[in-house]
């Protein structure tokens, strides 16, 4: 059964009633663009076809949400007066902060019952987290009939990260959970917050690589990179490295240092790769687009150390593959997940490909998803 009607199924069989809203929010890939958005650069994700899903029936008369998760096999009550109650489970936490950022923009959203399900494997790096966040944004505001553009969503979504969560992420995650369009990726410009679609032919498929590796280091390497690039760019006298060209980095090498200078090169080389992976894909050009995959894979590796022996393993077993046009990690690094540009027509002998040589070579199980590029969030009235 697949996540949605899972998801309705549970809804009927729990509350024995039907929900009056279905709202849906996408997880993500970041396709090229790492490590960019902090530093006012560009990235490429797309909105992936895997999804989480809520299914929702206001229930007047009182203050509390009565909420099933498919996923983790629990149901929690709360009420709308305690969201930041510290006892709750930590996998109520997104959508406690969802309506918490409602309550503080003065939305009334009333009492509901809910089930969550969906199919993004967690703690992969595909943004279930940011998934959570838009889908509970859609059912409050659903719930109370009120409207807000898709930007807005995401952007309240990053609020709840900073604010409730704790997190001081970028609006990459959010921004392709609630802007995504189908069989497209989306450039975003971090700084003006501008967004482009970018047609992904339909001749080439996406395959997420999780390596089985879990994420470590993540949060005290993100926070040296950040202020490494802070510290680089006063370097360089820019506001960010954004506004700095490779000519300037080189230029600046000995007053830098080898460490600032390599985190420098990657950002600024990286964000051209984006560029110039947008220019190609409009082209056609699958094989450029190719070549700039496995740069960034170095460049992430060799300049901005945020790789690791499983990460490296996978894009350069991806690579080798017929069929591949190019392969990367994606995401934070240290773990987690590659991402492959694979020719439609070769998914199947990649996937069986792949598999095996990486257990054989790290002793891991990895997980490979082959997605499309999917639509952002979105809501459902549901008929009686």
């Amino acid at each position: 059964m697949n996540p949605r009607d899972a998801v309705l199924q549970k809804f009927r069989e729990h509350f024995g009633t039907s929900p009056t809203f279905l709202a849906r929010a996408p997880g993500r890939v970041n396709l090229i663009g790492e490590h960019t958005d902090y530093n006012d650069g560009f990235v490429l994700p797309a909105a992936i076809d895997r999804a989480v899903w809520i299914a929702t029936r206001p229930r007047p008369g009182d203050t509390l949400v009565h909420m099933v998760s498919v996923d983790f096999d629990a149901q929690i009550t709360f009420s709308l007066y305690n969201l930041d109650d510290p006892d709750l489970p930590h996998w109520s936490l997104y959508p406690r902060g969802a309506l918490w950022w409602l309550q503080e923009h003065s939305y009334p959203v009333p009492a509901f019952d809910a089930v969550m399900g969906g199919d993004i494997p967690i703690g992969a790096g595909l943004s279930s987290s940011a998934a959570v966040e838009l889908v509970t944004l859609e059912l409050g505001l659903a719930l109370a009939d009120a409207q807000m553009p898709q930007l807005q969503k995401a952007l309240a979504g990053v609020e709840v990260e900073h604010q409730f969560v704790g997190v001081p992420c970028g609006v990459m995650d959010q921004m392709a959970s609630a802007m995504g369009q189908t069989d497209h990726a989306l450039l975003i410009d971090c700084r003006s917050l501008e967004t482009t679609p970018v047609p992904v032919p339909t001749e080439a498929s996406l395959v997420i690589l999780d390596t089985g590796k879990r994420r470590g280091l993540v949060s005290s390497e993100y926070a040296a990179r950040r202020e490494q690039c802070e510290a680089a760019a006063r370097v360089l006298g820019v506001e960010a490295l954004r506004d700095a060209t490779l000519a300037d980095v080189e230029a600046a090498r000995a007053r830098l240092g080898d460490v600032l200078y390599r985190r420098a090169r990657h950002v600024v080389s990286e964000n051209q790769r984006v560029l110039d992976t947008v220019a190609a894909l409009r082209a056609g050009d699958l094989a450029h687009v190719g070549e700039l995959l496995h740069a960034s894979h170095i460049s992430l590796r060799d300049d901005y150390a945020v790789s690791c022996a499983e990460l490296d393993a996978m894009a350069e077993i991806a690579n080798a593959q017929a069929g591949c046009y190019g392969a990367r990690m994606t995401g934070a690094g240290f773990g987690g997940c590659a991402v492959a540009l694979v020719a439609t027509e070769a998914v199947s002998a990649f996937v069986e490909a792949v598999a095996p040589a990486y257990h054989e070579r790290t002793g891991l199980a990895p997980q490979l998803y082959v997605c499309r590029a999917a639509a952002g969030s979105s809501i459902e009235h549901m008929r009686a």
